[in-house]
C-alpha cells in the first residue's frame, strides 16, 4: 500500500517507532477532538499506516471498521474501543493480549 507518509519517519513516529494504539493516540487532540465523531476520524486519518509490531502495518481504516460506536464523548471512551477492537481482531502485539478479550472492562 502506498502510505501518505513513511511510518517510521518524522511525521509518523516522531524520531522513534510507535506501535498500535500509541500512533492513534497522537492523532486525537483531548481539549478539541471531542465528542469524537468515528466516520469524520477515519476520513481525515483512514489511509495512514499503523504499526502493529516490526512486521505488520496496517490502515487505521483497517482497525476502526471492528471499533464499535459511532461517537466517543472522551478519550478513554474511544481509547477503550480502540483496544478492545484490536486484541479482538489480531491487531494487538504482546503476549497474553487474549486473557483480555473476554473481560468485562475489555
Amino acid at each position: 500500500m502506498d502510505w501518505p507518509h513513511d511510518p517510521d519517519g518524522e511525521e509518523g513516529s516522531e524520531g522513534g517507532r510507535k506501535y498500535g494504539q500509541a500512533v492513534i493516540a497522537k492523532k486525537v487532540d483531548e481539549d478539541e477532538d471531542f465528542p469524537l465523531n468515528k466516520a469524520e476520524f477515519v476520513e481525515e486519518f483512514g489511509d495512514h499506516p499503523i504499526r502493529l509490531d516490526y512486521e505488520r502495518v496496517v490502515s487505521l481504516a483497517d482497525i476502526f471498521e471492528h471499533v464499535e460506536g459511532e461517537e466517543f464523548g472522551d478519550f478513554v471512551e474511544l481509547h477503550k474501543a480502540i483496544g478492545k477492537a484490536m486484541r479482538e481482531n489480531g491487531f494487538w502485539f504482546y503476549e497474553g493480549a487474549d486473557q483480555f478479550v473476554t473481560g468485562k472492562n475489555a
